[in-house]
């Protein structure tokens, strides 16, 4: 090589030693949770499973050789970057890219007739639920600052990125707290996100298992049927022709996020430097914009029959995004540093308590008031997705409507406009929180008011009743 180094070198073999080492983790967990009865039963995803695995093994590593299982020169190759933030690294990637292959898929389907109000109110109950938890969440920080001096009043906030939106989220903000003093706020995030997924797991368990005794709950049976997205639409490129229909779905995932991170760098360049970092924290936003764009431009190719086939092929893309999300939480959960957090970890067990007792009490409520036909179906899938992922949300709505036959999972699918719309304020929010802690202060009563009013808004037809 023309560098002077060889095949040979550690370097060459490093990455790949990491990939592999995510792969067996996940083959391993997924042995484990077929062969055992109670992991079948919890509903852990795999990948929640396989990162803890990792985070086994590396925290035994720690122990044993003072040095984090992917920090030892087999995972590093003598290169600058550690093991640990190369984990880091495709956290913060893979969650853009599962958004940006989720939002190139096409839909047929559009809400039904009158089913407008359920997806709003979806949305508006999706943003409540983070600002409950970022309420709370920073309460508990703001008095556990008093106590330990190095844990920044507004880290609470982390509650809702780690609960509400899962992993990546988690770490990209974990991040930007570190920039404002925050030491291992990287690893507190991820390890909310962590305690997220076993909330949902157990809580939801637990849930299914009561109401089942009780007998309140329908279990529609599973129907034989062919998977939701078909492997090949009329109309769409073949499979296999001169170039596999797999490398042009991820050719477009990588297009769609190549010009995200172009008009990233322009932003970040017009801002300056001080809100270079937020504007690359949100790589999954702009992810997902420049996939709604891309496949807009297919449809314009088509239309004008520049190109006379499809190139979206819906299966492909869920195969890619549901990928990208499972080394998303993989690398995620393997990334802890547990040394780093060892001070915070009753405000750690005493933030994830405040998130799964409120999401579960606040969900239920709402859900039961505003959806009367399937209120079980609802709150499952929202306590599901609102202290994991859309993912986890799902894998609960299954246990109950196997075959998606309420509303439930379009709800889920269709909230996330309004949920933008209502939710982006408080991404702004969590940015202009750490830097004082007159800002925190602020912030919790900002969050206390949007609450309030939001509220207002959801419940807005049972309030006219009312009157």
């Amino acid at each position: 090589m023309s560098t002077g180094s060889t095949f040979g070198d550690a370097g060459v073999w490093s990455y790949l030693l990491l990939l592999a080492l995510i792969f067996v983790s996940l083959l391993i967990a997924n042995i484990i949770k077929q062969k055992f009865a109670p992991m079948r039963r919890s509903l852990i995803p795999v990948s929640v499973l396989g990162g803890v695995l990792l985070l086994i093994a590396s925290t035994l590593c720690r122990v044993i050789s003072g040095e984090y299982l992917f920090n030892l020169s087999l995972f590093t190759g003598g290169v600058s970057r550690s093991g640990i933030e190369t984990l880091e690294i495709l956290t913060y990637h893979c969650l853009a890219i599962g958004f940006v292959a989720m939002t190139l898929r096409k839909s047929d389907r559009k809400p039904g007739k009158g089913r407008t109000s359920e997806v709003f109110n979806t949305g508006l109950i999706t943003v409540n639920t983070y600002l409950l938890q970022a309420i709370l969440g920073i309460i508990i920080t703001i008095a556990a600052s008093f106590v330990l001096p190095r844990l920044i009043k507004c880290a609470g906030l982390l509650l809702a990125f780690g609960f509400g939106q899962g992993t990546g989220q988690a770490l990209n903000y974990g991040s930007i707290y570190e920039g404002y003093g925050f030491v291992g706020g990287k690893s507190f995030g991820l390890t909310v996100a962590a305690l997220g997924f076993l909330s949902a797991s157990i809580g939801g368990v637990i849930y299914l298992n009561a109401q089942k005794k009780k007998g309140t709950l329908t279990i529609r049976e599973e129907k034989s049927m062919l998977n939701r997205d078909r492997i090949e639409d009329e109309g769409e490129i073949p499979m296999v022709e001169s170039i596999d229909k797999l490398t042009v779905q991820l050719a477009l995932v990588a297009v769609a996020y190549a010009l995200a991170f172009l008009l990233m760098l322009g932003l970040g360049t017009l801002v300056g430097d001080g809100m270079r970092s937020t504007i690359f924290g949100f790589n999954f936003l702009f992810g997902a914009l420049m996939g709604v764009l891309v496949k807009a431009i297919l449809s314009f190719l088509m239309k004008r029959r520049i190109i006379k086939r499809d190139y979206i092929n819906n299966f492909l893309l869920n195969r890619i995004g549901g990928f990208a999300f499972d080394i998303m939480i993989v690398a995620g959960i393997g990334a802890i540093q547990l040394d780093l957090i060892r001070n915070y970890w009753f405000v750690l067990l005493l933030m994830a308590l405040a998130g799964a007792f409120s999401t579960y009490f606040y969900d239920h409520f709402a859900c039961f008031r505003l959806f009367p036909g399937y209120a079980h179906e609802q709150f499952l899938a929202m306590f599901g997705m609102l202290t994991g992922t859309a993912s986890t949300g799902v894998i609960l709505l299954r246990e109950i409507d196997p075959n998606f036959e309420t509303p439930a999972s379009e709800n889920l699918v269709y909230q996330n406009f309004p949920a933008i719309v209502f939710g982006f304020p408080l991404m702004l929010l969590a940015s202009f929180a750490p830097k004082s802690d007159a800002n925190a202060y602020i912030s919790l009563g900002i969050l206390v008011v949007a609450f309030l009013l939001l509220n207002l808004l959801l419940f807005r037809s049972r309030l006219k009743k009312k009157k």
